[in-house]
Parts: structure tokens; C-alpha cells; sequence
């Protein structure tokens, strides 16, 4: 008997090779998104914009914490709502512009503050204050980023797959309680450990994680209609049955 063949995406396959192709997989990371790229713009605005005005440390009545984290917690729920909606190795890939975005923006940040500035310009104090940017800062700053978002985003989709797409709000304040509070536990310690107060830095951090778990609860009913949009006008909602998880995997 003859084999037959189908031709698909720029290959053939036969009917044995077919039945161990994951076309649901497959298809899905070959899609066409409409609101993805917006997502992944939204995501590195808030997240470029929350690392510069940390610089600041903000009091509102007894919580004291950086400025960034008025923003911060926003790229939690857009990670949140990327793999919920699209999956972890989408959202990885999401991460990684962050990353490298955020690096650009520090190393431009530092290298712009180290030309000589004109002498008619009396800002270059202000600068340095304000912006100037130490590679401990840096270093704090994407470290806790790194680790934060990708617990985050595995927690996620882990328990999607556990509880088989019920209970949304559980997965994300569980991965926000763990994704943020290493994230801040990484930050405050490398970028302030030895420079602040030992009670301030205990202050800060406390703050820190309160205010970022609480923007997340807070947030919750609109991260529910974002996914709801999202799942069905994209129509997809992808389960990470078979996905490799290693946060430095290009497949």
C-alpha cells in the first residue's frame, strides 16, 4: 500500500509521523496575536519607568518604600496575564526584552551622566543625584528582576496546569507572594545592604512587599477582564503541558 503525505508549513509528513505531532503546540506558537505586542509595550514602559524613579523613597503614613514600587507591581499582573493567557515560553520571551531593555536604559543613563557637561549647565549634580546609577544598583536592580518575574510566570502556569484553569485569583496573589518577595528581598538587600540603617532596610522592605501584594489583590478583578478579553479575542489559552521551563531555553 502506498504512503500518504501531507504537505504542511513547508514540509511533508506522513500519516505515522503525524500522529506524533503536538498540533496544539505547534499551531499556537505560530499564531498571529493582535494585543501581544501592546502587552509586551505596556510591560517595559512600566517596568524602564519604575527602576528610574526608584531613586526616591516615598512616605505614606507608616509604609516608606522607593517610587518604583508605585509601579513595579504593575509588571507582575502584565506577567500574570501573559502566561495566563499565552503561555510561559511567550512570556519568557517577554522577560528577556525587559531585561535587556532595562540594561540598555542603565548603561545609556550611566554612560550620558559621564560626558563632560557643558559649564553653562549647573545640573550635573542634580543628575548624578537623581539618576546616577552605580553598578550595585544595576546589578540589584536586573538580579531581583530576573529571579522575581520568572518565579512568577513558573508559578503560574505550574498551577494552571494543577488546578486545570480554575481558581485564577489563587495563581496570581501565590505567585505574586513569591515572585515579589523575592524580588524585594534581592533588591532592597544588594542595592541598600550596608549603605542604609538596618531598621530602615527592614522598614523598606516590609513596605515594599505589603504595598506590591496589595496592589495585586487590589488589581484583581481588572486582571480577570483582561484575561477574559484577551482569551477570547485572541482565542487562545494556552496550558503548559509540555513546555521547558529553563528561563535561558531559545526553543
Amino acid at each position: 500500500m502506498s504512503e500518504l503525505y501531507f504537505f504542511h508549513l513547508s514540509k511533508f509528513y506522513t500519516l505515522d509521523s503525524l500522529a506524533g505531532l503536538n498540533f496544539e503546540s505547534h499551531i499556537s506558537m505560530k499564531k498571529s496575536y493582535k494585543y501581544l505586542g501592546l502587552i509586551t509595550a505596556f510591560f517595559t514602559v512600566v517596568l524602564l519607568t519604575s527602576n528610574i524613579v526608584s531613586t526616591k523613597i516615598v512616605a505614606l503614613g507608616p509604609l516608606v518604600f522607593d517610587g518604583g514600587t508605585l509601579l513595579f507591581p504593575l509588571s507582575y499582573i502584565f506577567g500574570d496575564v501573559l502566561t495566563e493567557v499565552y503561555g510561559y515560553k511567550r512570556a519568557r520571551r517577554v522577560i528577556w526584552i525587559g531585561f535587556f531593555m532595562s540594561l540598555f536604559a542603565m548603561l545609556v543613563i550611566m554612560g550620558v551622566g559621564a560626558l563632560p557637561a557643558d559649564p553653562s549647565w549647573g545640573g550635573q549634580g542634580a543628575y548624578d543625584t537623581i539618576l546616577g546609577l552605580t553598578p550595585r544598583i544595576i546589578l540589584a536592580s536586573l538580579t531581583a528582576y530576573f529571579v522575581g518575574e520568572f518565579l512568577n510566570s513558573f508559578v503560574m502556569a505550574k498551577m494552571k496546569i494543577w488546578n486545570k484553569g480554575r481558581l485564577l485569583w489563587l495563581r496570581t496573589i501565590s505567585s505574586t507572594l513569591l515572585g515579589e518577595g523575592v524580588d524585594t528581598v534581592i533588591f532592597v538587600l544588594v542595592a541598600f545592604g550596608g549603605i542604609f540603617e538596618r531598621e530602615l532596610i527592614v522598614t523598606i522592605l516590609i513596605s515594599n512587599y505589603v504595598f506590591k501584594v496589595g496592589v495585586e489583590m487590589l488589581f484583581t478583578p481588572a486582571t480577570y477582564g483582561m484575561v477574559a478579553f484577551l482569551k477570547k479575542h485572541e482565542n487562545e489559552d494556552y496550558y503548559d503541558h509540555e513546555t521547558d521551563f529553563n528561563p535561558f531555553s531559545l526553543n
